[in-house]
């Protein structure tokens, strides 16, 4: 096969693959945020605490990351036949994609957010802050560079998800990899797609670490930053007070 032959095929299986993932990724950082950020209120000790509700969600989550995707495709194919009217083709994909990635990126979430300061979410609170306030100005804030992180893992994950869907009439990079370099003995195109697909996560990993040191440099913005001077002064107060 020549290049003039594999470039369109290239380029169409390319662009289903930025439809696949960049849609998954997107519903699954707009359920995942929340879902993480609930997971760590309602655990013990919470501005949220609700053990029942944190091992009901946290089970779900265990559950949706523990299953292999190319079964939670297969189980999901009567789910997106209604979603989509098919269970064929990148559109269709999305769907299983967006459910995989959501539980992943979930605990991702968690796992930046209990990272926060705990000192700042007592600042807040001793100044009247509400739980949702707390959220906007502290938490998500200062997780923001591990956020931004976490999507970047999100997204090459989902892009291998993407090539197993590939495996199965998903389309995109890896139903092309399967169709002509597996089945029609097309070696070339399929080694261009292994290549393809490596310099397109790296160019992914590379931006993302690039925006996640940038805004970790600048500081995390908000009101973070003010709370954590007030923070830093609280003990020289309380010196003045003894010496006083």
């Amino acid at each position: 096969m020549t290049w003039s032959e594999m470039q369109p095929l290239l380029e169409q299986a390319s662009w289903e693959t930025l439809i696949m993932v960049g849609w998954s990724t997107l519903i699954a950082v707009v359920a995942g945020l929340p879902l993480g950020v609930l997971l760590v209120l309602s655990d013990r000790g919470g501005l949220l605490q609700n053990v029942v509700v944190n091992k009901v969600v946290g089970q779900v989550v265990n559950v949706g990351r523990s299953m292999p995707f190319i079964i939670l495709m297969v189980a999901l194919m009567s789910f997106t036949r209604w979603v989509t009217g098919t269970t064929i083709g990148s559109e269709a994909a999305i769907v299983p994609l967006a459910i995989g990635g959501i539980p992943f990126f979930a605990r991702l979430v968690e796992t930046a957010v209990r990272e926060v300061d705990g000192g700042l979410v007592e600042a807040v609170q001793s100044m009247g802050g509400s739980t949702w306030t707390i959220v906007r100005k502290v938490l998500v804030p200062e997780a923001l560079p591990s956020l931004i992180a976490s999507t970047t893992t999100t997204v090459i994950a989902l892009i291998g998800y993407s090539a197993m869907a590939g495996t199965v009439g998903g389309g995109g990079l890896g139903d092309l990899a399967v169709r002509y370099g597996y089945q029609r003995f097309e070696t070339g195109l399929m080694w261009i797609t292994v290549a393809l697909l490596a310099v397109v996560i790296s160019l992914i990993q590379f931006a993302g670490d690039l925006a996640a040191r940038t805004l970790h440099s600048r500081g995390r913005g908000g009101a973070a930053p003010a709370l954590r001077l007030l923070k830093a002064k609280e003990p020289a107060a309380a010196d003045i007070g003894q010496v006083a």
